[in-house]
């Protein structure tokens, strides 16, 4: 386990919209060196990157074309590796984001594997036998290639999916094991890509889909074992490079495949969804004021598999990512307050969106941008200052439109404002920062969460941390003494063996 993850606080850079250096609309990687500070100071040690590879951009860079070289739009490779070691002087480390289950149908692998002459990279890819054969249960194309087979993808008509073989053969004629010869190779094709960039200095990989690499692969065992080999690799290479999951399945994804966190993600219906998104826009959610969530829904799910993994590596929360609405659809700016807090207070290595941290708005209605979708509407422009596209950029359009509220919040109003998102993340992460008993590792115990009731209550080793989401006051059994108030997001009064919290407040206390 690389030890710097224990205390790492990540940032989550989409770099086509963080800032832009060069006036020409899309963000780009000198304009993130020119940033770094700007993340140091808010209390952030560690980056995850969004895909800056060379790509068509289909899929916002997630369709790779090129996986050892940087897109011209971001810079060169000299740039990225110039911003690596600038972080590094800064003491912030950064994590790549790696496509492993798919490429770009221009890749160069991809060029030679659907040629109709049979190669070494026939394989690579997955193929049918012929082109009158597309089975309805995979998602394929066909009739594209002068190779006479179709291939399957793995979402966009786009994204080829790579050949790491089939746990359940269905299709003998076409589909081959895991331990075939090619399947073996389309591994050792993954690991000399990162070879090639921890050799440059990266720090780790955030891994896209990472379970969507064995085909027919109900458990995700068979997934997992091609992650546990690349874990040994690391271990024995590259001992302090962190492998991060996009999986949402902790005892599989930490557990089994060797990956240092897993990500909790925002799935309809899940423990984090309850928390945050549940209902109609958020209105079931446990944050929403309103009353009708339901923090059981998220204890019984996350509690067990915190137990379980909680010795091989971290679950991260997110407040948000580039694939899911930004928490201002949902939610109001107290609830976001509380609901970052708890973020940064539970176990694990946290993820922090860009822009999160000034309450930008998701902006609903935009038209899709590089297969964005409804995602675009939270990928817009960072907002740095009043002015021109707020400070992101000199040029006359951007890559997304910005804002068009003209007092949309920005870093420079956020930091002036006494009580604004911004203060309390910066000051929920110095909390954490200072108490290491609020970080990735401190124990972790749920003191009151009942069905359809509130407040949640949890403890910290000798931190008790409540939170009410609700927009009256409340009262819960609590019969510690207090030493001190850590920190408090609204008031709480303490009465014989009883706790009285305020509308929407969190409260760290020491007993």
């Amino acid at each position: 386990m690389p030890k710097w993850l224990k205390d790492a606080i990540f940032y989550e850079i989409y770099p086509q919209s963080f800032y832009d250096s060069n006036g020409d609309g899309i963000g780009d990687i000198q304009g993130i060196i020119q940033k770094l500070d700007y993340v140091k100071q808010l209390g952030c040690n560690a980056i995850w990157l969004n895909p800056v590879f060379d790509s068509p951009f289909k899929d916002a860079g997630y369709d790779v074309r090129n996986y050892k070289k940087v897109a011209p739009r971001y810079g060169t490779n000299a740039d990225l590796i110039e911003l690596l070691n600038v972080a590094h002087k800064k003491k912030i480390r950064i994590i790549l984001d790696l496509v492993p289950g798919h490429t770009s149908d221009t890749h160069p692998w991809f060029k030679q594997a659907k040629s109709a002459k049979e190669n070494k990279l026939s394989n690579r890819y997955i193929f049918t036998k012929c082109v009158w054969d597309a089975p309805p249960e995979y998602r394929m194309m066909c009739g594209l290639c002068e190779r006479d087979g179709n291939y399957m993808v793995n979402y966009f008509s786009s994204q080829p999916a790579l050949n790491y073989g089939f746990a359940e053969i269905t299709h003998p004629e076409w589909q081959l094991p895991m331990d075939h010869p090619d399947c073996k190779a389309t591994v050792e094709a993954l690991k000399d890509v990162m070879r090639f960039w921890l050799d440059q200095g990266a720090d780790g990989f955030r891994v896209d889909m990472a379970d969507s690499l064995v085909k027919n692969d109900d458990t995700k065992e068979p997934t997992a074992t091609i992650w546990a080999d690349i874990r040994k690799m690391l271990d024995t290479e590259y001992p302090d490079a962190a492998l991060v999951a996009e999986w949402c399945n902790p005892p599989v994804a930490i557990n089994k495949g060797g990956f240092h966190c897993d990500f909790y993600l925002d799935h309809m219906g899940n423990g984090y969804n309850t928390l945050f998104r549940a209902g109609d826009w958020g209105t079931k959610a446990f944050f929403n004021k309103n009353g009708e969530g339901n923090i059981k829904a998220f204890t019984d799910e996350y509690v067990p598999n915190y137990n379980s993994t909680k010795d091989n590596g971290y679950i991260s929360f997110l407040t948000c990512n580039h694939d899911t609405p930004r928490m201002t659809a949902y939610l109001d700016e107290e609830a976001i307050k509380i609901s970052y807090a708890t973020i940064f207070t539970l176990p694990g290595v946290p993820f922090l969106y860009y822009g999160d941290e000034i309450g930008m708005r998701y902006l609903k209605g935009l038209t899709s941008v590089e297969g964005g979708y409804s995602r675009t509407g939270s990928r817009s422009p960072m907002q740095w200052c009043k002015g021109k596209n707020f400070g992101f950029s000199e040029s006359d359009t951007t890559y997304i439109p910005v804002d068009p509220d003209e007092n949309a919040p920005t870093v420079e109003n956020q930091r002036r404002k006494k009580n604004s998102i911004y203060r309390v993340v910066k000051d929920v992460i110095k909390l954490r920062k200072k108490y290491p008993q609020l970080g990735a590792e401190g124990d972790f115990e749920v003191m009151y969460a009942e069905e359809n009731s509130f407040p949640f209550v949890y403890k910290r080793e000798n931190f008790v941390i409540f939170v009410n989401p609700l927009n009256r006051v409340v009262d819960v059994k609590f019969e510690y003494e207090v030493k001190n108030s850590i920190y408090q997001i609204g008031e709480y009064v303490q009465s014989w063996e009883k706790m009285t919290l305020s509308p929407q407040s969190f409260i760290i206390v020491e007993v």
